[in-house]
Parts: C-alpha cells; sequence; structure tokens
C-alpha cells in the first residue's frame, strides 16, 4: 500500500531544500514510478522476518518422574531440572554444587509415559498407589531392603517386557500428567527461557531400542487433555503416529515424534520393511516424515552419525560408538544391521526408497539430547555429572556397567557414556512457537555438547565473496535454502552452491574444519557418499581431491587434562560448489564442523581424582555439530 503521507512528506523537504538551498540536492532521492509501485524505506531491517537467532537446548531429558532415575537414586524434580537450565547453581543426586556456565534456551523434559510418577508416589506413600493391589506390592518391597527393592524391579521390567500395565488406574496417570504440564506453565518465559512439554515412549521390543520423544507445541490447555501413550498401548511406532494424529485433531495442536538410539535397535531403526514386517510403501513413508521430521543425532549411548564399518575413508567415524549389542545387552550386533543404524546410511537409503516411492521416509533433520536420567542436562566434558546418580563425579564411577549382560563382550560401562548432546534452533525469538517451528522445518542442528554456531545455505547462484558480506544471510535466505531445505530441478549447467559460516563456542575449544558430507544415488540405484573439506584452519591445503589429510594438531596434557587455543581457528567460512554434480541423481549434503582435541570427561575425572585413566576409552577427543542436511530431487 503507497504511504501517501510519507510521499508528501519527501516532496515538501524537495521543495525547501530547492527554495533553500538551490546548489544543493535534495539528500532524499527522487519519487520515481517504482516508489509509487513500492514504498522505500531507508531501514533495511523493516519486514525482516527470517530466523536470525540461535537457540541451544535439551529434547531429550528424565527427572525423578521416570522410573529409572527416580528408583534408582534421582532424587531431583522437575523443578530442579527447569532451575538447573535457567542457570542457576543446584545440589546434585549426590550432594555436590553444580551449575552450568551459560544457561539453556529451552528445554523439554520428556519423562517416561511409562510408570510416569511411580518414584515420589512410592516414596511419599501415595494413597492412590497404595489403593492399587500392584501398587501397595511395589511400595511394600521397595521398603523391604535391597532383595525387596530387586524383586519389586523385576515386577517392573517384566510389565515392560510383556507391554502390559499393572496400574490400571488412569485417574493416577491423569494427576500425574496435569501437574507435570503445569510446570512448564510455571517455567516458561517467553522471549528469555522456554519450556515445552514432552515425554519419552519407550518401545523395546525383544530388547531392541525403538524409542522416540514426543515434543509438543502447545500450551497446558491443550498438552492436559490427552494422556501420553505408552508401550502398553503398542511397540508399533505406526500406533504412536495415530496417537498424535488424534491429539493434533482433538486439541487443534501440534507434535511431533523423534527417534533415537538406532544403534542399539539391530537393525530395526532404519529398514526396508515396516514394523509388522510390510514393504515400506509411499503411503507409510510419507507418515513417517509427517511424524518424524528430525532424528536425534548424539546423546549418552553413542553418537550416531556413523561408523568405520560403513564409512571406512572417515577418519572421523569412529566417535564415541556403542556397537556390541541391542538396548538390554541380549543380542549380540552383527555387521549387517549397521546400515540400517546410523544416520548416514539411514539418509541414503531414504534416497534410494524416496527415488523408487516417490517419498523419502528418512528424511529427516539433524538434533541431539543429553538423556540424562539426573535433571542435569551438563554436557561439557569438563563439567560432566554423569547420566545416572551413580555416574556423578566420583573416583571410581567409570567402573559400573550401564548395560549389562551375561555375555562380558556384550557390556558397556559407564567410562564409556557420552557427554552429548545439545540441540541448536534458528529462530526469530525465543518462544514454544519458533523453536517447534524450526524442529517441523528442520532448521535445526546437533552438537555433542559445544555451542558451535553453524550457518548453512544451498542455492544455485551464490558467488565466492557472498559468504564474507554482511547481508550473507539475507541473501542466503532471499536467493537459496537454509539447511534443513530443498532444491529441485538443477538449472542447465548449474550446480548447487553452498555458504557456510562456522563461529567456536565462546567459552570452548578453536575449530578444526569444516566439511560438506554428501550422500547420493545413481542411475542403478546404488548408494554412495563422500567427504569434502571445504574449510580447514591453520593454512593447510585442501587437495585437488577435496581432502585435507593433515590433522590440525594437538594441544592437551593428558595428565593435567588441559588444552590451548594456540591453534585452530575462531571461526571458519566456506563459499563451494560440488565439483561432482549430476543433475539426474538424487543427494543430500550435511555439514559436519569439528573442534580441535580436548579432553574427554575421563581424561578430566583422571586428573581431578589423581586416579588411573580408563584405557578403554580415548583420551581426547573432537567435539562436533551436525547441521541438517539439504536435499536435492531431480
Amino acid at each position: 500500500m503507497i504511504n501517501y503521507h510519507s510521499l508528501l512528506i519527501a516532496g515538501l523537504v524537495t521543495i525547501l531544500c530547492a527554495t533553500t538551498s538551490p546548489t544543493f540536492a535534495s539528500p532524499y532521492p527522487t519519487v520515481t514510478k517504482a516508489d509509487l509501485d513500492k514504498e522505500r524505506v531507508y531501514s533495511p531491517f523493516v519486514g525482516r522476518s527470517y530466523p536470525d537467532e540461535v537457540l541451544f537446548g535439551d529434547t531429550h531429558f528424565h527427572t525423578n518422574l521416570s522410573f529409572d532415575a527416580g528408583l534408582i537414586g534421582t532424587t531431583l524434580d522437575v523443578d530442579a531440572g527447569y532451575r538447573f537450565a535457567r542457570g542457576e547453581k543446584v545440589i546434585s543426586n549426590t550432594g555436590q554444587p553444580v551449575q552450568l556456565i551459560r544457561a539453556l534456551d529451552f528445554l523439554v523434559i520428556t519423562d517416561h509415559s511409562e510408570f510416569m510418577g511411580l518414584a515420589p508416589m512410592v516414596r511419599d506413600a501415595n494413597p492412590a498407589l497404595l489403593a492399587d493391589p500392584w501398587g501397595r506390592e511395589i511400595y511394600e518391597l521397595f521398603n523391604a531392603g535391597p532383595e525387596g527393592r530387586m524383586k519389586a524391579f523385576g515386577k517392573i521390567i517384566t510389565a515392560g517386557v510383556k507391554g502390559e500395565n499393572p496400574l490400571k488406574s488412569n485417574e493416577l496417570a491423569r494427576s500425574i500428567w496435569v501437574d507435570f504440564v503445569n510446570k512448564a506453565e510455571t517455567y516458561n518465559e517467553p522471549g528469555r527461557f522456554t519450556a515445552m512439554t514432552g515425554y519419552e515412549w519407550t518401545s523395546t521390543p525383544n530388547g531392541n531400542n525403538l524409542h522416540r520423544v514426543v515434543l509438543y507445541a502447545d500450551d497446558a490447555d491443550k498438552t492436559s487433555q490427552v494422556l501420553p501413550f505408552s508401550q502398553f498401548d503398542s511397540f508399533n511406532p505406526e500406533d504412536l503416529w495415530n496417537a498424535l494424529a488424534n491429539y493434533e485433531n482433538i486439541t487443534g495442536g501440534q507434535a511431533i515424534a523423534v527417534p533415537h538410539n538406532g544403534n542399539l535397535s539391530n537393525g530395526l531403526m532404519f529398514g526396508e520393511k515396516t514394523f509388522d514386517g510390510k514393504d515400506i510403501t509411499r503411503e507409510y513413508a510419507e507418515k513417517r516424515m509427517r511424524w518424524e521430521p528430525l532424528h536425534e543425532m548424539t546423546q549418552i549411548k553413542g553418537d550416531e552419525e556413523t561408523h568405520p564399518l560403513l564409512s571406512p575413508e572417515d577418519e572421523f567415524a569412529d566417535y564415541e560408538n556403542w556397537d556390541v549389542a541391542n538396548l538390554d545387552g541380549s543380542a549380540a550386533k552383527k555387521d549387517e544391521m549397521l546400515q540400517n543404524e546410523y544416520a548416514r546410511s539411514a539418509l541414503k537409503l531414504g534416497l534410494k526408497l524416496g527415488k523408487k516411492l516417490g517419498a523419502n521416509p528418512y528424511k529427516f533433520g539433524l538434533n541431539a539430547a543429553s538423556d540424562t536420567h539426573t535433571a542435569l542436562a551438563t554436557t561439557r566434558e569438563e563439567n560432566y555429572f554423569g547420566k545416572y546418580q551413580s555416574t556423578e563425579p566420583s573416583a571410581d564411577r567409570h567402573n559400573n556397567e550401564v548395560i549389562p549382560s551375561d555375555d562380558p563382550a556384550l557390556r558397556i560401562y559407564t567410562s564409556q557414556e557420552v557427554a552429548s548432546g545439545l540441540t541448536a534452533v534458528w529462530a526469530r525469538e525465543n518462544t514454544r512457537g519458533e523453536i517447534f517451528g524450526a524442529m517441523k522445518r528442520k532448521e535445526v542442528y546437533a552438537t555433542t555438547g559445544t555451542r558451535i554456531r553453524v550457518r548453512l545455505f544451498a542455492g544455485w547462484d551464490f558467488d565466492a565473496n557472498e559468504v564474507s558480506s554482511p547481508d550473507f544471510i539475507a541473501q542466503g535466505y532471499s536467493r537459496g535454502v537454509p539447511m534443513g531445505g530443498d532444491l529441485s530441478k538443477a538449472p542447465d549447467g548449474k550446480a548447487p552452491s553452498f555458504m557456510i559460516r562456522a563461529l567456536r563456542d565462546p567459552d570452548g575449544a578453536n575449530l578444526d574444519r569444516i566439511q560438506v558430507i554428501k550422500g547420493w544415488v545413481d542411475s542403478e540405484g546404488k548408494t554412495h557418499e563422500r567427504i569434502y573439506d571445504v574449510a580447514v584452519s591453520d593454512g593447510r591445503k585442501i587437495g585437488k581431491n577435496g581432502r585435507a589429510k593433515t590433522p590440525v594438531g594437538n594441544t592437551v596434557d593428558i595428565e593435567k587434562a588441559t588444552f590451548t587455543n594456540t591453534i585452530g581457528s575462531a571461526a571458519l567460512s566456506a563459499h563451494w560448489v560440488d565439483p561432482d554434480f549430476d543433475a539426474a541423481e538424487h543427494a543430500f549434503y550435511y555439514v559436519r564442523v569439528l573442534e580441535i582435541p580436548t579432553p574427554r570427561w575421563t581424561t578430566y575425572d583422571a586428573a581431578f581424582f589423581k586416579i588411573k585413566r580408563p584405557d578403554t576409552v580415548p583420551a581426547t577427543l573432537q567435539d562436533r555439530a551436525y547441521t541438517s542436511p539439504v536435499w536435492y530431487t531431480p
């Protein structure tokens, strides 16, 4: 709409300038026909609507409401979890003071839907629990000493394996849930800190992990209307999706599910068959991507980008892999299962299926979380407070079993716990709607706990000098797509060009390099992958093959558990054009940013407690960030 007032003022200013100072031109532009069609404004920021704020948070988080936390020592509750995430100092479950270096921007507490609130009810002798025969039995066993507690756990595990809910009263579950979602309202402060509602659905058929966390966009007036879906309702992910559809139909709200720990699924998470063993159809593919737009890339139970056997040319693939068994240690891992467990190979399979079906079931963005069971989201190596009460800081915490097994080769020990991770979203403001919207459109990335800032844009005509331009972001949005976006139908003779910027965690380590990971499917239906180094620190050279094989170096003093930022770069950027692009091939591209080596948490422990460092895990690691992909479809 034409602003006639502005035009009048501009005209008057021109006349006055001409009358009083005829030898000087007006500082205001002459009104043209284009101005009549579209009002001009001086401020370049008027009307800017693209996301320009990065927010860090945890999307998988447990308190004493979860039975596998509260019944084994976690005393910190939902209130403590929110207060800690907001930056307050709290006293841990073992009586130690702990605080984040900086507050999180958002938190989703996702206590298990199965037996939610059982631990506090046992502790407080809840009358409703005691009125239930099974509940009274569990209460009495937990108060009958160590042997009784073991029997109680046995009954809880048996109920989970059978998929039968022994607590028949929905009213008991409802009271817990309503109180839970109202806590989120108490701590939610739009613009400063976002508290979102969620829960974990823990489907574990035959000990194989198919867990999802459910995330809601909504306030308590909607989330309180429908009880969480649990494995007692079904082990089948499709039934979970139907439950989320029912929630949206009833409330008008929004929800998504986020799978995690495909590495413990023994080949079930990303297959060519459904849960029921049927071939994946286009309908299934569309439904899965409707409800599961993200995958949790890294957390306590291993990193899920890739595996050395899947990516033998990737020298960074051997990173915090848990690869010996399924979730409960009951079945050994076979090499052929790996391709259906890791994100990179799943993304490649998705291209293959998408080409065949016309819809890609594994077209997911990448996020990360802690999966803490302590109500404490500590993801920095030097501030690692474990993920269970038994692995909070102590001199012997690395020697316990996380996943026990009758076969010693299948056991996972607490030294193998991973400090990961954090979710980063690009949003316009710190609110539920903005954060959830970023997740839905996949403008989100995963980190192993560091707060690296990463931006990625893909298009067809970005120039090399634009990545260093002050209006880099505006150009990225106006002429390309961000992470999570889609390119299609390449212009004749064009290959996709990428603009990438990365900035180190202000409280962390310098950057080693930026890499582009490409996956594609050829005309014969075979999938491929390739890694390109697109920016490296310290003057190292990238060869004609697109790789810089010279390591960045290592400043870590293992005995003292220290490092220096005398190597690496505080910031890296790259303009990159795919030199091997084939316009007929389906492809994806995501960015991996690596920090320089730093001490692992077990190395910090050895220095602090003056103990021998466990030799079963590396002394150092390279924290990293993984962006959601950009997809190309012919």
